[in-house]
């Protein structure tokens, strides 16, 4: 059994600066704070992570209302500036072509809130794809979300399922860095942020420009989890 987990902005979506958008708009209503948070980098990062800077950052008090009311705006807003996304070019193809294979099972990866993750894909109607996987409620650091979906994988497949092979198919070193921490096979894709000489320093197992050709992501996978 293969596992893939797939981060979302960057790699299964383009968001077009939806969530910033969503986040500025949040801001505004809950807590009357404008802010322009096009410099701000919130790639590879976790939802809690970001809400904690911008609680921080507005003084604002980090308490578990204020997060369920920035949170709640958030997802609010967030539809409304999707229209500007898009879903990346192979995506469709290679979650129609691994979904249809019985040793392959689709999870995510994501700094994403689980409500944010299935708000962005089921926009793009890419969610029912998605079963299981590691989101960005509560952690901080991109590690831990990993592992909270290596417990996921272990609890539903009963612990049958090794490390080796697991695949972590993001967009950031941080993607990368993560399915390290728990000693899953990396696939990095230069379609976010970040070049493709600048994923290549921290070394993935597979490194593509994009997944506009499934079958070249494929043909090397099976090469590698044999």
């Amino acid at each position: 059994m293969h596992i893939c987990l797939f981060d979302i902005d960057g790699t299964l979506i383009a968001s077009g600066g939806a969530g910033k958008a969503a986040l500025e708009a949040a801001l505004a209503e809950m807590f009357g704070v404008s802010h322009n948070l096009e410099k701000l980098q919130l790639s590879g990062r976790t939802d809690y992570a970001i809400i904690a800077d911008l609680l921080r950052l507005h003084v604002l008090d980090d308490t578990p209302k204020n997060r369920e009311c920035f949170l709640n705006a958030y997802l609010r807003h967030l539809p409304r500036y999707l229209h500007a996304g898009r879903v990346l070019p192979g995506i469709s193809e290679l979650l129609a072509h691994l979904d249809e294979r019985p040793d392959v099972a689709l999870g995510l990866l994501t700094g994403n809130v689980r409500a944010g993750a299935k708000v962005k894909l089921g926009f793009f109607g890419l969610y029912d794809y998605f079963t299981f996987g590691g989101y960005g409620d509560h952690h901080l650091d991109r590690d831990d979300v990993a592992r909270e979906a290596w417990t996921e994988v272990q609890r539903r497949f009963n612990g049958s399922v090794s490390p080796e092979n697991i695949w972590v198919i993001g967009d950031t070193p941080l993607d990368i860095r993560c399915a390290r921490s728990i000693g899953a096979r990396a696939v990095a894709v230069a379609t976010g942020w970040h070049s493709l000489a600048e994923l290549a320093e921290h070394q993935p197992d597979l490194l593509l420009p994009d997944l506009s050709n499934p079958d070249l992501l494929l043909s090397n996978w099976e090469v590698l989890g044999n």
